[in-house]
């Protein structure tokens, strides 16, 4: 069997297995240490089917895709793939709220942490921001002490695995053309939709001292938070055109984040049965829109700082 797709199917099967673990051996124990794993059981099998189709998504597109050196799993990748679950999964919990109280305007959900699986994705491949985003994002709701939504955390794998597909393409400078015309579309789709339920209830919002969750209406920031997250990855995508690195990281991280949060919102139609304008405006909007703004702020200089390490090692 040839071994790229060994080393494929063996990440993935890992976490795979992961999720099977802590779902359905973890997911019936409140609290276990500082980590608490509980998972729905009523929804239980549908989340982890989300599981299984967010995993049968990044295989597809390995299949069709696998002569691309991308694909490549090795020690190194490895090494990362766990550098990379572990930050993300302290800098989540770090800034979710309960530890760093990050001031927020009109309950708008910040994750500056997302930054994390964008870059690690786009330096090292899909496989790895995969594993980053979908692993790292489950250990940090685990600390946060929430309980998990194993599709969310599918949904922010998602988003490291779009951000490693821009070396599909040779032509750089002409994909991240194509990826803001296709974010913009759907930028203006669910900008649209909140104009049209401007009184949707926020769904992310929540209040730890109070134990309250998605009591908010959603603001007319939170609404549009998306617009000006996507304003200013354009600015960065040609404010730093002759970076190319920098601009091709931060619009394949655009497009991993609209189409990794809006697989975890739209899959809570079947699970939580949800309305579809409470999934898209008061679930992807405030989760989606300030991660745009934290990729275009972070992304950039977390791009810098690597290729500076980079130039220093003499790689």
């Amino acid at each position: 069997m040839d071994k790229k797709l060994l080393s494929v199917l063996g990440a993935l099967a890992v976490l795979l297995a992961i999720f099977a673990i802590v779902m359905f051996g973890l997911g019936t124990t409140e609290k276990l240490g500082p980590f608490n794993f509980s998972v729905d059981q009523a929804t239980l099998p549908l989340r982890f089917a989300f599981v299984v189709i967010g995993v049968a998504v990044a295989f597809a597109v390995y299949f069709f895709t696998k002569e691309n050196k991308i694909w490549e799993v090795g020690t190194r990748e490895v090494v990362y793939m766990a550098i990379g679950a572990a930050l993300y999964a302290i800098f989540s919990y770090l800034f979710n709220g309960t530890v760093f109280v990050v001031p927020s305007l009109s309950q708008v959900s910040l994750r500056p942490a997302i930054a994390i699986p964008m870059f690690f994705g786009y330096a090292f491949g899909p496989v790895v921001g995969f594993f980053t985003g979908a692993v790292g994002n489950m250990f940090g709701d685990a600390l946060t002490g929430f309980g998990l939504s194993p599709q969310w955390s599918i949904g922010n794998g998602l988003v490291g695995f779009v951000a490693g597909l821009v070396y599909l393409f040779k032509d750089k400078k002409k994909s991240m053309d194509m990826v803001l015309y296709i974010s913009g579309g759907l930028t203006v789709l669910a900008a649209v939709l909140y104009f049209l339920n401007p009184s949707q209830s926020n769904m992310t919002f929540f209040d730890p001292a109070n134990n309250v969750f998605g009591d908010a209406q959603i603001s007319l920031f939170a609404g549009i938070s998306i617009l000006v997250g996507f304003v200013l990855v354009a600015a960065v995508r040609f404010g730093f055109a002759k970076n190319v690195d920098v601009a091709a990281a931060v619009t394949w991280g655009m497009l991993g984040n609209i189409l990794g949060i809006g697989f975890a919102a739209i899959s809570d139609i079947w699970i939580n049965g949800f309305s579809v304008p409470a999934a898209v405006v008061g679930e992807f909007l405030p989760a989606a829109g300030p991660n745009l703004i934290f990729a275009a702020i972070l992304v950039p200089l977390l791009v810098a700082a690597y290729a500076a390490v980079q130039r220093q090692s003499g790689r």
